[in-house]
Protein backbone atom coordinates (compact mmCIF):
# COMPACT_ATOMS: atom_id res chain seq x y z
CA UNK A 1 0.00 0.00 0.00
CA UNK A 2 1.29 3.42 -0.98
CA UNK A 3 2.28 5.80 1.82
CA UNK A 4 0.32 8.98 2.47
CA UNK A 5 3.40 11.07 1.69
CA UNK A 6 3.95 9.36 -1.68
CA UNK A 7 0.28 9.69 -2.64
CA UNK A 8 0.30 13.41 -1.85
CA UNK A 9 3.52 13.95 -3.84
CA UNK A 10 2.05 12.16 -6.84
CA UNK A 11 -1.20 14.16 -6.59
CA UNK A 12 0.77 17.40 -6.35
CA UNK A 13 2.84 16.44 -9.41
CA UNK A 14 -0.39 15.84 -11.37
CA UNK A 15 -1.62 19.29 -10.34
CA UNK A 16 1.63 20.92 -11.44
CA UNK A 17 1.54 19.08 -14.80
CA UNK A 18 -2.05 20.22 -15.40
CA UNK A 19 -1.54 23.78 -14.13
CA UNK A 20 -4.04 23.38 -11.30
CA UNK A 21 -4.03 25.99 -8.54
CA UNK A 22 -5.21 23.58 -5.84
CA UNK A 23 -2.96 21.06 -4.08
CA UNK A 24 -3.47 18.00 -6.26
CA UNK A 25 -5.50 15.43 -8.18
CA UNK A 26 -6.17 11.98 -6.74
CA UNK A 27 -7.49 8.68 -8.04
CA UNK A 28 -10.32 7.09 -6.05
CA UNK A 29 -7.93 4.47 -4.64
CA UNK A 30 -5.54 7.20 -3.48
CA UNK A 31 -8.39 9.19 -1.93
CA UNK A 32 -9.58 6.10 -0.06
CA UNK A 33 -6.08 5.39 1.24
CA UNK A 34 -5.74 8.97 2.46
CA UNK A 35 -9.05 9.08 4.33
CA UNK A 36 -8.33 5.61 5.74
CA UNK A 37 -4.79 6.36 6.94
CA UNK A 38 -4.73 10.11 7.65
CA UNK A 39 -7.04 11.28 10.44
CA UNK A 40 -6.72 14.85 9.15
CA UNK A 41 -8.03 13.96 5.67
CA UNK A 42 -11.71 14.45 4.93
CA UNK A 43 -13.67 13.40 1.85
CA UNK A 44 -16.33 15.93 0.81
CA UNK A 45 -18.95 14.62 -1.61
CA UNK A 46 -20.40 17.57 -3.56
CA UNK A 47 -23.07 15.62 -5.48
CA UNK A 48 -26.77 16.45 -5.10
CA UNK A 49 -28.95 14.63 -2.58
CA UNK A 50 -30.79 13.04 -5.52
CA UNK A 51 -27.51 11.52 -6.75
CA UNK A 52 -26.78 10.12 -3.30
CA UNK A 53 -30.22 8.57 -3.07
CA UNK A 54 -30.36 7.21 -6.63
CA UNK A 55 -26.74 6.19 -7.28
CA UNK A 56 -25.19 5.59 -3.86
CA UNK A 57 -23.11 7.27 -1.21
CA UNK A 58 -19.72 6.91 0.41
CA UNK A 59 -20.21 6.22 4.13
CA UNK A 60 -17.12 8.13 5.32
CA UNK A 61 -17.85 11.27 3.26
CA UNK A 62 -19.12 14.63 4.43
CA UNK A 63 -21.84 15.90 2.10
CA UNK A 64 -22.10 19.51 0.88
CA UNK A 65 -24.11 19.98 -2.32
CA UNK A 66 -22.40 22.03 -5.03
CA UNK A 67 -25.72 22.34 -6.88
CA UNK A 68 -29.30 21.33 -6.22
CA UNK A 69 -31.46 18.95 -8.24
CA UNK A 70 -33.55 19.49 -10.32
CA UNK A 71 -31.96 22.04 -12.58
CA UNK A 72 -28.53 21.84 -10.93
CA UNK A 73 -29.01 25.27 -9.37
CA UNK A 74 -25.80 26.50 -7.74
CA UNK A 75 -25.60 26.28 -3.96
CA UNK A 76 -24.81 29.90 -3.11
CA UNK A 77 -24.05 28.86 0.48
CA UNK A 78 -21.42 26.28 -0.51
CA UNK A 79 -18.44 28.34 0.70
CA UNK A 80 -20.12 29.11 4.03
CA UNK A 81 -21.12 25.47 4.54
CA UNK A 82 -17.61 24.28 3.73
CA UNK A 83 -16.05 26.75 6.16
CA UNK A 84 -18.53 25.73 8.87
CA UNK A 85 -18.07 21.98 8.42
CA UNK A 86 -14.40 21.56 7.43
CA UNK A 87 -11.37 23.11 9.13
CA UNK A 88 -9.11 24.75 6.51
CA UNK A 89 -6.02 23.13 8.04
CA UNK A 90 -7.24 19.65 7.06
CA UNK A 91 -6.53 17.75 3.85
CA UNK A 92 -9.80 18.07 1.92
CA UNK A 93 -10.63 15.76 -0.98
CA UNK A 94 -13.59 16.75 -3.13
CA UNK A 95 -15.64 14.15 -5.00
CA UNK A 96 -18.57 14.33 -7.41
CA UNK A 97 -19.92 12.07 -10.16
CA UNK A 98 -17.05 12.42 -12.65
CA UNK A 99 -14.63 15.01 -11.28
CA UNK A 100 -15.99 18.26 -12.77
CA UNK A 101 -17.92 19.79 -9.88
CA UNK A 102 -15.30 18.54 -7.44
CA UNK A 103 -12.65 20.34 -9.52
CA UNK A 104 -14.64 23.56 -9.13
CA UNK A 105 -15.07 22.93 -5.40
CA UNK A 106 -11.31 22.39 -5.00
CA UNK A 107 -10.64 25.65 -6.88
CA UNK A 108 -13.02 27.53 -4.59
CA UNK A 109 -11.61 25.90 -1.47
CA UNK A 110 -8.09 26.91 -2.49
CA UNK A 111 -9.31 30.50 -2.95
CA UNK A 112 -10.85 30.33 0.54
CA UNK A 113 -7.48 29.39 2.07
CA UNK A 114 -7.68 25.59 2.05
CA UNK A 115 -4.05 24.94 1.11
CA UNK A 116 -4.56 21.16 1.09
CA UNK A 117 -7.55 20.98 -1.28
CA UNK A 118 -7.56 18.00 -3.68
CA UNK A 119 -9.87 16.80 -6.43
CA UNK A 120 -10.75 13.13 -6.88
CA UNK A 121 -10.63 13.34 -10.66
CA UNK A 122 -12.50 10.16 -11.69
CA UNK A 123 -15.44 10.80 -9.39
CA UNK A 124 -17.91 8.34 -7.90
CA UNK A 125 -19.21 6.95 -11.22
CA UNK A 126 -16.31 7.68 -13.58
CA UNK A 127 -16.23 8.21 -17.32
CA UNK A 128 -19.03 7.06 -19.59
CA UNK A 129 -18.36 4.40 -22.22
CA UNK A 130 -19.56 4.58 -25.85
CA UNK A 131 -23.05 3.53 -24.69
CA UNK A 132 -23.06 6.32 -22.05
CA UNK A 133 -22.85 3.80 -19.21
CA UNK A 134 -20.86 4.74 -16.13
CA UNK A 135 -18.97 2.71 -13.47
CA UNK A 136 -17.44 0.44 -16.14
CA UNK A 137 -14.22 2.36 -16.90
CA UNK A 138 -13.09 4.06 -13.69
CA UNK A 139 -14.37 5.89 -10.60
CA UNK A 140 -14.98 5.02 -6.95
CA UNK A 141 -17.62 2.34 -7.64
CA UNK A 142 -15.58 0.70 -10.41
CA UNK A 143 -12.59 0.48 -8.03
CA UNK A 144 -14.72 -1.54 -5.59
CA UNK A 145 -14.33 0.97 -2.78
CA UNK A 146 -16.91 1.20 0.05
CA UNK A 147 -20.31 2.63 -0.83
CA UNK A 148 -23.94 2.06 0.13
CA UNK A 149 -27.34 2.63 -1.44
Amino acid sequence: MESVENILKLAQARAAQSGLSYAGALTPQEAYTLVSQDREAVLVDVRSRAELELVGRVPMATHIEWAFYPGMVANTAFAEQLQTQVDPSRTVIFMCRTGGRSHNAALLAQQLGYSKAYNMSEGFEGEANALKQRTLINGWKHAGLPWTN
